[in-house]
């Protein structure tokens, strides 16, 4: 499959039409309809989800590459609400709640009662849960490293820095968003 070349992941583009009477606007500098920053960030991420998911099936990994997701996001941060997992993960909470019963199934998670706030349910990690939370790692490691390959010490951290200052602009940017909605 051809990779996308704008954000929005529509195919190459095939020959432009002839122009006719009703085409009379201008059209964008050939350079503007390549590939950007956008689409590439996100063929890369597809792809590595892609390898993920496959080392993940190859290796008889019992969770999803979601819930490995919530997994590590719950083990980085042991005792957090559903709720706050869900907005951490970007997910709705009915959609976290699913995850959980798959992981609370598998004896990855537990829930626990707030020890505050009795309508407030905490997360945890499980005994069990480290053993599939190293084998998540060495995937996400192999898959990094795959994904990095040719590149320097000083090229990865360059690019860390930058992903990661471009996703603070973001962030930035919405938080402005939202305040000035308010």
């Amino acid at each position: 499959m051809a990779p996308p070349n704008d954000d929005v992941g529509a195919g190459p583009l095939m020959h432009p039409p002839a122009a006719s009477d009703a085409d009379t606007g201008s059209h964008p500098d050939p350079a503007a309809l390549q590939p950007n920053i956008g689409a590439l960030l996100h063929d890369v991420a597809r792809a590595m989800r892609r390898r993920f998911e496959r080392r993940a099936r190859q290796t008889g990994l019992p969770i999803t590459r979601q819930q490995a997701r919530a997994l590590l996001g719950i083990a980085r941060n042991p005792g957090l609400s559903q709720a706050a997992v869900a907005t951490m993960l970007d997910i709705e909470p009915i959609a976290l709640v699913r995850m959980l019963d798959r992981l609370h199934g598998e004896g990855l998670v537990e829930r626990r009662q707030h020890p505050t706030d009795r309508r407030v349910r905490t997360l945890w990690p499980t005994a069990r849960a480290w053993g599939v939370i190293d084998r998540v790692l060495a995937i996400n490691a192999e898959t990094r490293e795959e994904a990095c390959a040719g590149l320097s010490p000083a090229a990865r951290a360059a690019l860390f820095e930058a992903l990661s200052g471009m996703k603070a602009n973001l962030s930035l940017a919405d938080a402005e968003a939202d305040a000035a909605a308010d």
